[in-house]
């Protein structure tokens, strides 16, 4: 399991296993940070489509809820992505 490791912690055992066991605890944080850093990534997204629609992120979350519109940040950062005309119809809607 320490195969590509440098110097002792590929060999000597303890040093090994100390450092496979390390990594283990830094493998399970990362994957619960994985899913901070993409929602960050998603708002940072949503947040530059919608200032060039004349919102701000927090607004045109805001109106969304009101709106009554359930969409994720993760479709929602897609869109603005990959469909602007989409993402422009959905702030059109909640304006």
């Amino acid at each position: 399991m320490t195969r590509g490791y440098f110097g002792a912690r590929k060999n000597v055992w303890t040093v090994a296993k100390n450092t496979w066991e390390k990594g283990l605890t830094y493998a399970y944080r990362d994957r619960k940070n994985k899913k901070r850093t993409f929602r960050a990534l998603w708002i940072q997204r949503i947040n530059a489509a919608a200032r060039m629609e004349g919102l701000s992120y927090s607004q045109l979350m805001g109106n969304l809820h009101k709106a009554g519109i359930e969409i994720n940040r993760k479709v929602l950062a897609d869109l603005a992505v990959n469909n602007p005309e989409a993402f422009k119809a959905i702030v059109d809607k909640v304006k």
